[in-house]
């Protein structure tokens, strides 16, 4: 008589003779897709990065320049926003003749004028206009690459921790900068090195030697913050894909319930893709607007 244990037990036997007679390698698979790579996969083939572009700066050492698959991606995203607003520019200077835009520029500028006036204007306020552009192109930027990650063949570079703590420490800049510009240096410094006023002078000493540390590890928090979000959550939502995915090929060799296995993966699969694209818009908008909030925070130090 076979039992409902016996038959779990003979599943896991031939998922272990399947992977004795060589199944894939499901982990080396993720982590090709995953993780950086000096070629690019295409429909037609392997396409090659060129290698060894390499600087020598004397006692600092050797920097390579040479493009990666990552790169790439960084440069494609770029493109295709240029390619985007480009021509949204052209039409919003023909709005400014008496000529509405539609379709989808007509969408498109309500999606701008929302960031700048929910977004930029809310979180920031007087003054909130200078940083629409930049935030709005932090936004776009962010979202393609994301995107890029879902399309066959492509990759996200948000999933590259490199990538991800460049965005991160050009905002920490702008925030700074905004903060020295804002506040004077003397409003500035009071946002690392503060006390109470009508303190003790002993409790000052105190409060300094306690919280000066804090507020500096605080400034470098918020950047470390927002490179670690986006790119765990890039690289986590990949892996969980192609994780759903590879359990097809793990278990193509067994006897019993290896169409309803491939059925099941597909289609948590899907659900998860479907998921991830409500992630890479979700990622790219928060992105943005805890960039807005930090510019704020630090505008309105009080």
């Amino acid at each position: 008589m076979t039992t409902p244990f016996a038959t779990l037990q003979e599943h896991a036997e031939d998922a272990a003779h399947s992977a004795a007679e060589g199944a894939p390698d499901l982990g080396g698979a993720i982590m090709h897709h995953l993780v950086d790579a000096t070629e690019i996969e295409l429909p037609f083939g392997v396409l090659h990065l060129p290698t060894g572009w390499t600087v020598h700066l004397g006692p600092l050492g050797a920097v390579d320049l040479a493009p990666t698959k990552h790169v790439v991606l960084l440069v494609l995203a770029a493109l295709i926003c240029l390619a985007v607003f480009i021509p949204l520019a052209m039409a919003a200077r023909r709005r400014h003749r008496g000529k509405a835009p539609g379709g989808f520029a007509g969408a498109m500028e309500a999606l701008v004028l929302y960031f700048r006036d929910e977004v930029v204007r809310r979180n920031i306020g007087h003054g909130a206009d200078a940083y629409t552009p930049y935030i709005l192109t932090l936004f776009f930027f962010i979202l393609v690459m994301n995107l890029l990650g879902l399309v066959p063949w492509g990759g996200s570079a948000t999933g590259n921790l490199g990538v991800t703590a460049a965005l991160a420490v050009m905002t920490l800049v702008l925030v700074e900068v905004s903060g020295m510009k804002t506040l004077g240096a003397a409003g500035y410094l009071k946002t690392i090195f503060y006390t109470p006023p009508g303190m003790h002078p002993v409790g000052q000493a105190l409060m300094l030697v306690i919280m000066t540390p804090v507020e500096i590890m605080g400034k470098l928090a918020k950047p470390f913050a927002l490179a670690v979000r986006l790119f765990a959550n890039m690289t986590a939502g990949h892996t969980l894909v192609l994780s759903l995915l590879g359990i097809i090929f793990v278990f193509a060799n067994m006897t019993l319930g290896r169409w309803g296995i491939a059925a099941g993966s597909v289609a948590m699969s899907s659900a998860i893709m479907v998921l991830e694209v409500f992630v890479a818009f979700l990622q790219a908008y928060i992105f943005a607007m805890l960039t807005a909030v930090f510019v704020g925070l630090i505008r309105h130090a009080h």
